[in-house]
């Protein structure tokens, strides 16, 4: 080894152009082995052209629903409660017997009411004969004027106590028949708010129970001002092209579809009709208070008074809208935006005007145009400016035409 290097050390001492050789040997393979910045490929990114679809504008509000009708039953009478004939919960019918207070002393009332009568028309009877009695003679003059007159105010006399016993009568009937209290309306009746035995309408309308009205049901919500200028564009449209009657309530006559949905179910599947609206807004909020009626014909009732619900109508028709998912829409500070591929492949962002939500896809009214690619997934990936290798939905390369 030592040998080998006293050798080498001759040699290159006697030729010195050799170690340049040899450095140049040595070298020349990690020249060819270093790397080289290769560009990486643009980021895959999925596009899709706006879907094009005929759509139906929309105003939508939350609001609570409300009985069509509601009834207190109160006692009209005083007197201990003597029977209840409902069960809590059913449905009854109009005039179906609900309770029975007393009704002893309020026959005793008629049947002296009624013997009242009997003697005031009797009484009547007596003053009639005298009077004509009484012209007889004076036609004759065998009675004087004064005693003609006193038999004509005794006549009338019993007259008036006739209308004061019937009145009296009428009365009495009245708070017997009181006794029966009867349902006022079809609905289902509440619990008996008071029990067997106790005295009601003693001083104030006893509350015994309740009726409500379930078919149809209103739902009750609030219009802003420019959502109600709307609304009465669309109404007045509809009434003219009717033919109906301008000078009647519009919201009666135009028969608007109204839609609703509750809180547990998807979309609006009830349809009812706008009702009625309040004569004027109030100052204070700024809104105006308006009515939809549905039908609710199930028994049980599917939709009960208080519940929270969504509404909407219709205020107009979009030939040819464009729809994009809800996803490929982005937001800052700018407002809403989408991104699109040109025809270079180049990521432009666009502003947008965003309108409502149909089937999970939202209407674009603004800002985009049907042969724009919009990047529907890897928009995390896509940067306006930079280049992106787009692809169809399927997967499959897109051209550049869209």
């Amino acid at each position: 080894m030592i040998y080998n290097r006293i050798k080498l050390r001759r040699l290159m001492s006697r030729f010195p152009w050799l170690f340049f050789i040899v450095l140049t040997l040595v070298s020349l393979p990690a020249c060819q082995d270093a790397n080289q910045y290769v560009k990486p490929p643009p980021p895959a990114v999925t596009v899709e052209n706006p879907l094009k679809k005929d759509v139906t504008e929309y105003l939508e509000f939350t609001g609570t629903t409300d009985a069509f009708e509601h009834v207190e039953v109160r006692a009209r009478v005083s007197g201990f409660l003597q029977s209840i004939h409902f069960e809590p919960g059913t449905v009854v019918a109009k005039d179906q017997l609900l309770f029975v207070i007393d009704p002893k002393p309020y026959e005793a009332d008629l049947a002296a009411a009624k013997a009242e009568l009997t003697a005031t028309r009797v009484e009547f009877k007596r003053a009639q004969t005298e009077l004509v009695r009484a012209e007889a003679l004076f036609k004759k003059q065998y009675l004087s004027d004064t005693d003609r007159l006193k038999r004509q105010t005794e006549r009338d006399t019993a007259s008036a106590a006739i209308g004061r016993a019937e009145a009296k009568f009428k009365t009495a009937e009245l708070n017997l028949g009181y006794t029966r209290v009867l349902a006022p309306i079809d609905g289902r009746v509440s619990r008996n708010f008071v029990d067997v035995g106790n005295l009601v309408g003693e001083g104030d309308p006893t509350l015994l129970t309740t009726v409500t009205r379930y078919d149809p049901i209103f739902a009750y919500f609030h219009l802003n001002e420019r959502d109600l200028l709307r609304v009465m564009a669309v109404q007045r449209e509809e009434i003219k092209r009717k033919g109906l009657d301008p000078d009647k309530d519009p919201s009666s006559q135009a028969k608007i579809p109204l839609y609703l949905g509750l809180a547990n179910e998807e979309g609006y599947p009830h349809q009812g009709v706008l009702d009625f609206a309040e004569s004027e807004v109030n100052t204070e909020t700024g809104t105006i208070e308006v009515r939809g009626v549905f039908p609710n014909p199930l028994k049980p009732p599917l939709l009960l008074p208080g519940l929270f619900t969504r509404l909407r109508f219709p205020v107009g028709e979009h030939p040819d809208a464009l729809l994009v998912s809800e996803r490929a829409i982005g937001s800052d500070q700018g407002g809403d935006y989408l991104l699109v591929v040109n025809d270079e492949d180049v990521v432009e962002k666009r502003q947008i005007k965003p309108g409502q939500v149909i089937d999970g896809m939202r209407v674009i009214d603004k800002g985009l145009e049907a042969t724009d690619r919009v990047i529907t997934n890897g928009i995390q990936r896509a940067r306006p400016g930079s280049k992106v290798a787009p692809q169809r939905r399927e997967n499959l390369p897109t051209n550049k035409t869209g």
